[in-house]
């Protein structure tokens, strides 16, 4: 460890030195003095912020070989300075053993060391020796450190803190053969509540970026999630594992600029997702190319020039023949039109005009009032908002464009003018996005700065030939970015304010909600269709998401591009808890991947009867208000939730506050009443609020009234069976009479 921490340190230092005397220089020198500064200074702020990063647990592993040699496993490569190998990554070939090697597949390895670290000191090692016939085995044994699976099974116990950490030192081989799968197919992870996947899927992001660092470095890592909560909860997990930069977000903030912070009902969300709204889009856009019904004549200086048909069925025709967006395109529609009318002008004329006076003529064309009602009749400038307003505003103009919408699906849809956008709008906003293409004022805006980075780019290359030093190691782009105070941050500003920015890998978690719209707005932004999807259809709880995938996958990515693979093994609940959730889910009617839980929790599932509904928030108030004693630390670990019908969640809410109020010290319950929504130690809330979240201990508030509040029987099914699985140590369930007659758990 201390070999490994010296390394780190020399290495900091280095770099500490190294920025501080290129900030020494201070501004002077030449422009190619100054910039070169500038490319080599973030280059060290980058390698800093990095070796900083890994400081906690920098080391978590050994493997010893039947030639005695150590491989020490790490977060981050480390050599000395004379280039022999300190740390291996935990990312590369040599790692692999560490997670796969078993007693009968071991290869050339004899012992597995799993050592626990608090930032540098050494807390547990544990050995699991793999050939029984190695020396290594009486060694392990007479140390007292011959273990099994106690690294896994202590982070499990300890307490939440509402902050994902990284799995790294305890990755289980078939998580560890989905991390390493390649680059270039679309990866489904399968796997009930607690067996990893998200922590899979996260360490898969790190490990391709790791692995395929030039193909991937300049197009990024997107991660979708179902929540702002949950991407809080997750993004410590990426920089721990040393990778920075990698653009976070949900459904609702993938467009930049927009933000959907309004839900629409189950029944309307289905519809807005589902495919054919494609269509619906199309045809809007559309009707916005036509032919006007009245086609004025035009008095242009005492002449007369009529506006034709056949004029507008040959520019709309050049138009679309463009393939260009809807509003881009336009610049040719208006462009051919104008054109027309003037030749139709100067063909009254007993003179041939200069060039000066065509143009002049085109002028005054464009400034006429009735030319330009008329042509944006014929083809009207649009922006996405306003078609997404629009549509839903109008029932019979939906109605037109969405022929196999019934009149009840009408009805669900349609909403008052300037309505806000919600989350299930997001992707037909793209589409429309996507069919418009930008704002013809934003377009412009966008052309200059296109233009001033254009500039900035020939300045680099220019730089870099003058200094002589375009070598590779310092490329134009490299320079040009650290000149914007560029870094694999930056790359990842400049994609998530770029609609059309394309990743080279995305990760979806909770993939079983999306709809199909969702998925095309995704596949739009990975031409590549490099996917990890990680999901459980037995958690399918949106009307339009999915329930078998390869009925999903077939159809987004054809039968021989994606693989399936199944966790099976609940890392999260106790064995008591998993088993109540797998047997309800069963019984519903749920596909359960969960085959077992690794541990046993005594008391880890309790219930809790009332007499009736007056008795029920006290109940609820009295039991968390205990649990807080029992899990709930002032340094922020520990977390509870307790889980309701959304009719019930502020009633519950101000109840449970008022009983923490009279009973905890005045600190305690300010610092915890004071807390972000996103990371309160305890939470009071619905089942879409705690998805893929986890919790030290769970209360389940009247289950039957969860299940009668669901849109659909197995929308309920999955709900609850997402509220079920949420604890890592406790289950409590709180119910009145008439709800325990209503649904049997």
């Amino acid at each position: 460890m201390t070999r490994a921490y010296d390394r780190l340190d020399s290495l900091r230092d280095q770099a500490k030195e190294r920025l501080a005397a290129v900030r020494a220089a201070g501004s002077h020198g030449s422009p190619t003095q100054r910039t070169e500064r500038d490319s080599f200074a973030t280059m060290y702020e980058d390698r800093l912020m990095q070796l900083r990063a890994v400081e906690d647990r920098l080391v978590f592993g050994r493997l010893d070989d039947v030639h005695g040699k150590r491989r020490y496993i790490g977060r981050i490569g480390l050599s000395s300075a004379e280039h022999e190998p300190i740390l291996t990554d935990w990312r590369a070939e040599a790692a692999r053993p560490f997670y796969e090697a078993t007693p009968s597949h071991h290869g050339d390895i004899v012992m597995r060391r799993h050592i626990t670290l608090h930032f540098r000191e050494v807390t547990g090692i544990e050995d699991e020796v793999l050939d029984v016939h190695s020396d290594q085995v009486g060694k392990a044994q007479d140390a007292g450190t011959l273990t099994g699976e106690g690294a896994l099974l202590a982070s499990l116990n300890s307490k939440r803190t509402g902050k994902m950490t990284d799995i790294v030192a305890t990755i289980q081989a078939e998580q560890d053969r989905i991390i390493r799968a390649p680059l270039d197919r679309v990866v489904i992870v399968q796997g009930g509540p607690g067996t990893g996947k998200t922590a899979v899927a996260l360490h898969r992001a790190a490990y391709l970026l790791y692995t395929h660092r030039r193909r991937l470095q300049n197009s990024g890592v997107l991660v979708i999630g179902p929540s702002t909560g949950f991407l809080h909860y997750i993004d410590q997990v990426l920089p721990s594992l040393g990778e920075t930069g990698v653009v976070s977000r949900t459904i609702a903030d993938l467009i930049p600029g927009f933000v959907a912070s309004h839900e629409d009902g189950p029944r309307t969300a289905m519809l807005k997702g589902d495919w054919r709204m494609r269509h619906t889009i199309e045809n809007a856009v559309a009707a916005r190319e036509r032919i006007p019904s009245h086609l004025p004549v035009i008095s242009l200086n005492g002449f007369k020039v009529p506006m034709l048909r056949d004029d507008f069925n040959q520019a709309i025709a050049d138009a679309k023949r463009t393939r260009q967006p809807h509003n881009k395109a336009r610049e040719t529609f208006v462009r051919d039109m104008l054109a027309t009318l003037r030749d139709r002008y100067v063909e009254q004329l007993d003179y041939q005009p200069n060039q000066a006076e065509l143009y002049d003529i085109l002028t005054q064309l464009r400034m006429n009032d009735q030319v330009r009602i008329t042509l944006n009749k014929a083809w009207l400038p649009m922006t996405g908002p306003w078609l997404i307003d629009q549509l839903f505003a109008k029932p019979q103009q939906l109605k037109r464009f969405a022929p196999w919408l019934s009149d009840d699906d009408v009805n669900a849809l349609t909403r008052p003018k300037g309505s806000p956008l919600t989350r299930s709008d997001i992707p037909l906003l793209d589409e429309a996005l996507e069919l418009l293409g930008p704002d013809p004022k934003q377009a412009a805006r966008q052309a200059a700065k296109d233009a001033k980075r254009a500039e900035e780019e020939q300045f680099a290359k220019d730089t870099l030939a003058q200094a002589g030093i375009g070598s590779g190691i310092v490329t134009s782009q490299m320079l040009l970015d650290n000149i914007n105070g560029g870094s694999d941050e930056l790359i990842a500003q400049h994609a998530a304010a770029d609609r059309e920015w394309t990743y080279g890998h995305i990760v979806v978690d909770e993939a079983q909600e999306l709809t199909a719209m969702d998925w095309r707005m995704l596949i739009r932004r990975c031409p590549s269709r490099s996917f990890t999807i990680v999901g459980d259809v037995a958690q399918t709880s949106a009307l339009g998401g999915t329930r078998s995938w390869a009925k999903t996958m077939d159809r987004l990515f054809g039968p021989e591009h994606w693989d399936l693979n199944e966790l099976t093994i609940d890392y999260r609940n106790p064995q008591e808890v998993s088993d109540l959730a797998s047997r309800f889910a069963e019984h519903e009617g749920l596909y359960v991947s969960t085959v077992k839980a690794v541990r046993h929790v005594d008391d880890s599932v309790r219930r809790i009867r009332v007499a009736d509904e007056t008795a029920l928030n006290a109940r609820v108030a009295e039991e968390t208000l205990a649990l807080a004693e029992e899990y709930v630390g002032d340094d922020g670990t520990g977390r509870i939730a307790v889980i309701a019908a959304s009719q019930h969640v502020a009633a519950l809410r101000d109840t449970v506050t008022d009983r923490l109020r009279e009973s905890l010290p005045r600190d305690r319950f300010t610092r915890l009443s004071e807390q972000n929504a996103w990371d309160r130690q305890i939470m009071v809330c619905t089942t879409e609020e705690v998805k893929g979240l986890e919790f030290d201990a769970v209360i389940v508030v009247q289950p039957g009234e969860i299940e009668q509040s669901s849109p659909a029987r197995l929308v309920a099914a999955a709900d609850l069976y997402v509220a079920m699985t949420r604890p890592t140590q406790r289950l409590l369930i709180v119910r009145t009479e008439d709800d325990e007659r209503q649904l049997t758990i």
